[in-house]
């Protein structure tokens, strides 16, 4: 484990899977509050910084002392241990890449290293663990859902082994409250989009022309990435009183903009954002693509000995995600928590687009891998789905998770 130390001071916060799209965005307002000294904690074994404000912040936090980061693998029990020692409160990001639909990967990462932090945690005395679940945990990929609250159950079937482990490690997270005097809260974010994501340029490199799956009626919860470190931080805040230990302990909360959109429009909007004012616009119906889905799908069974990389855009699971409603109530956040966004969506939208024309405009961009036109689309709705460990735009970091 590489660590780049200095002296440590009480009250500090941890992050696992700290560089990944949420997580920086997390350390950042860690790190402004002021509050707290911050151990950021990934797989990377040395941290190369990149451009952008989330990056500057760390970079004058571990000058100074106020930030420490560590290569940390969250399998190896022992290396959490020496992060956690003297930490107060563990923010758990880190989760296997979603895109390779592995059970086996999901399982070790997601379940056993969500144990392992849990079990680290009890171990250090850490007071409170907030952990970065997903609003896919009640997703199961056959039925829409609209405006779904967290007395929604799990469903028996899952569309992917991220939706089927995420599940598992929340259950293990609420289950661990209260035991060894370790309090938890996890955190359910819709689809988060923000400086550092996928979206922009993918929809930057195809920008004159506009997909849509399937009917193109189904509603998003989307969610600009600064409200969800505000929901992680509420869930902190909650957890260090006593009503909000009677309240919120060893719950979740759904996080969102809450101002459900269609998923095309809002894609569409942000397109019209980024310059492109008339686009081409091109429906593929859901009979067409699903059988390619099933052939690639089946390829992969075949030729995988010899070679082939796993399936991860034009699958079963991806076109459920885009082709479905998916919108969930923030009221039990609202009232337990006492959140409420801080940045409304239009302008999240146009912050991100702002920042990631400057970006591109001084030609950082260049590193950027083209895709094939089918699968831009997908590409986008899978970082926006799978928002904590989505790779890092190379606009915003020379860093990808």
């Amino acid at each position: 484990m590489t660590m780049v130390v200095a002296g440590r001071r009480g009250g500090a916060r941890a992050v696992t899977g700290g560089r990944g799209f949420m997580a920086r965005h997390l350390v950042a307002a860690l790190l402004r509050s002021g509050e707290w000294r911050v151990w950021v904690t990934d797989l990377n074994p040395s941290l190369v910084l990149g451009p952008g404000e989330t990056e500057e912040i760390l970079s004058d936090a571990l000058r100074d002392g106020r930030a420490v980061y560590a290569s940390v693998d969250v399998c190896n029990l022992e290396q959490l241990i020496k992060v956690f020692e003297g930490v107060d409160v563990v923010f758990h990001t880190a989760a296997a890449d979603p895109s390779k639909n592995n059970l086996q990967l999901h399982y070790k990462v997601n379940v056993i290293g969500t144990k392992n932090v849990i079990d680290a945690c009890k171990i250090c005395k850490v007071k409170r663990l907030i952990h970065t679940s997903s609003s896919a945990v009640v997703f199961s990929g056959v039925h829409g859902l609209f405006n779904v609250n967290e007395s929604l159950p799990y469903p028996d079937k899952f569309p992917d082994a991220y939706a089927q482990t995420k599940a598992e490690a929340e259950k293990l997270v609420m289950d661990a409250n209260g035991t060894n005097d370790l309090l938890t809260c996890c955190i359910r974010p819709g689809s988060i989009f923000g400086p550092g994501d996928l979206m922009m340029p993918t929809l930057d490199l195809y920008g004159k022309t506009h997909f849509t799956i399937g009917d193109g009626k189904n509603f998003d919860d989307f969610v600009y990435v600064e409200n969800v470190v505000h929901g992680h931080i509420c869930a902190d805040k909650t957890l260090s009183t006593m009503d909000g230990v009677r309240t919120s302990g060893g719950k979740a909360y759904f996080i969102t903009n809450m101002e459900p959109m269609n998923m095309w429009d809002f894609l569409y909007t942000v397109q019209e954002e980024l310059g492109y004012k008339r686009l081409f616009k091109i429906r593929i119906p859901i009979h067409v693509i699903k059988p390619v889905s099933y052939l690639v799908e089946g390829a992969y069974k075949v030729l995988y000995h010899f070679g082939m990389t796993t399936p991860q855009m034009l699958t079963r699971a991806r076109i459920k995600y885009a082709t479905l409603n998916r919108t969930f109530s923030c009221d039990k956040a609202i009232k337990e928590l006492g959140y409420k966004p801080i940045v409304k969506l239009m302008d999240g939208v146009k912050i991100s687009v702002k920042l990631y024309i400057q970006l591109r405009n001084k030609d950082l961009s260049k590193s950027r891998v083209k895709v094939s036109i089918l699968t831009s689309a997908v590409i986008v709705l899978y970082d926006l789905i799978y928002h904590p460990r989505s790779k890092v735009d190379p606009t915003i970091s020379t860093i990808s998770n």
